[in-house]
């Protein structure tokens, strides 16, 4: 009878061990399992970032305002008649944390410097300068006429 107990048992021992550590084992299913759930969620991530850069695409290609958006942003540009006016704490240090910084997986816009800008009381508006330079390309002109008609 002992011997019938023991034999049973090493073959119960022998049933479990592929079970438990063999190729398609529990222990390996798991392993595969956890794989397979952060394989998932990096894909949705992907997917995610393709769908907002498809996105941004889209508004490139189609509309205006998001070329407009990135010329004010990335550029600096303003309009015509704008004045533009940025307002900085003078007692307060200026600091660039690494948060401030845009990474690859936030946007694909710039940052906007913190540094005070030089602040002109009046500007010129560009159709004013353009009139300017018509009116000395007038002129230049003018006087290069001038002397031909004397002639």
């Amino acid at each position: 009878m002992r011997l019938v107990t023991v034999v049973l048992i090493a073959l119960l021992a022998m049933i479990q061990y592929p079970l438990w550590y063999g190729r398609g084992g529990w222990l390996r299913v798991h392993e595969l399992e956890t794989q397979l759930s952060d394989q998932q969620k990096r894909n949705a991530d992907l997917k995610a970032r393709n769908d907002r850069l498809a996105g941004e695409v889209q508004d490139l290609q189609n509309g205006t305002t998001a070329l407009e958006e990135r010329a004010r942003y990335e550029l600096g540009m303003i309009r015509d008649n704008e004045v533009f006016v940025q307002f900085v704490s003078p007692n307060e240090p200026i600091v660039l944390t690494p948060s401030a910084v845009a990474g690859p997986e936030t946007s694909t816009r710039g940052v906007v410097a913190a540094a005070p800008v030089k602040v002109v009381p009046d500007p010129p508006s560009r159709q004013m300068l353009n009139d300017k330079k018509k009116a000395e390309k007038a002129k230049e002109k003018g006087a290069k006429k001038a002397p031909t008609a004397a002639k």
